[in-house]
């Protein structure tokens, strides 16, 4: 038998208890998982509303880091690199979307879920950074094609994707701002970067005046986005990737065409396979220390409450699950 967590109800959390072993299938890979991502597409699987759900009870999960086991030919000419032993990302092919996913010590995969590391990374990390990473990427280079030189304004910078967003466009040569909701979250936004509290009157005032910033880069969506779209000088752009504190945006078209700034949606469902591309400079990037993931770990026993803390927008950086 082998641990895994479980949802048995929609709506319910996941129960952990063993389930059985996972049984070696030609032209699959056997993966002892050590690290699992908790992500807020699993909360949302996990309501039962999703367009894509598994069938219950199903194992929770859509990104996790392990070492391969057991890969046959076929699944290492397939993926790539599948020696036992090799550190790998498990992602994609329906994992815990479709199927049964990675909160498990132990799961038989698709070659189409398994990408070998280009480096090795903690398995906390190797977990954890694919989203932030990627869609900082393509987000910057790919949709707001980002220049040396420009002045970047990150909303929601103490955030996983935010903080992420705010080190690669440094590293891309901008001048970055970063916007946190509270003063005492100002220690959480990267070295290098200007920090601004939401809470700080006076300095959001000033953004807002000075209008200097040439990109927005917004992770909380919600009824603020048209305001802080003002922060950027006209002509500019203002990239929208999430939407934490709220869903809806109300548009007036006349003050917005004056105000004359782009607004880009962000789409990494579109961009999954330009992701994959990216993904292993990348991987470089965090290996040499260029990058960093802020990780909060928890025991596959404490999943209930790290998905509690999730919701609630208490974990601090990506929250991970690990196998003692």
């Amino acid at each position: 038998m082998t641990r895994a967590a479980r949802f048995h109800d929609w709506g319910a959390s996941p129960v952990v208890e063993d389930v059985p072993e996972p049984a070696y299938e030609p032209g699959r890979v056997l993966v002892e998982v050590k690290a699992a991502a908790l992500n807020h597409l699993d909360l949302t699987v996990a309501t039962g509303s999703f367009a894509m759900k598994p069938a219950l009870p199903y194992v929770g999960g859509v990104e996790a880091s392990g070492v391969v086991l057991a890969a046959d030919d076929a699944a290492d000419d397939a993926a790539g690199g599948l020696a036992p032993g090799t550190q790998v990302l498990l992602r994609g092919g329906g994992l815990g979307l479709l199927r049964d996913g990675c909160w498990t010590e132990r799961v038989s995969v698709s070659p189409k879920a398994v990408s070998p590391l280009a480096a090795p990374l903690p398995h906390e990390v190797a977990a954890s950074f694919f989203v932030p990473a990627t869609t900082a990427y393509v987000a910057l280079h790919d949709i707001a094609r980002l220049e040396p030189g420009e002045e970047v304004v990150v909303a929601g910078a103490a955030g996983a994707v935010g903080a992420m967003v705010a080190q690669q466009a440094r590293l891309a040569g901008a001048t970055v701002t970063g916007l946190v909701g509270r003063s005492d979250q100002l220690d959480r936004v990267p070295e290098g970067v200007r920090a601004v509290a939401a809470d700080d009157a006076a300095a959001v005032a000033e953004l807002a005046s000075a209008r200097s910033a040439s990109l927005l880069v917004d992770t909380l969506g919600g009824a603020g986005l048209v305001e802080r779209t003002r922060w950027v000088r006209p002509g500019g752009r203002a990239v929208v990737i999430g939407y934490v504190l709220g869903a809806s945006v109300t548009v007036d078209l006349p003050s917005w065409l004056l105000d004359d700034v782009a607004l880009l949606p962000v789409n990494m469902v579109r961009h999954e396979r330009r992701a994959r591309e990216v993904a292993p400079s990348l991987v470089g990037r965090l290996a040499s220390g260029e990058l960093g993931v802020e990780v909060e770990r928890f025991d596959l026993s404490e999943i209930a409450e790290a998905l509690e803390s999730l919701r609630a927008g208490r974990v601090r950086g990506r929250a991970v699950v690990t196998f003692g």
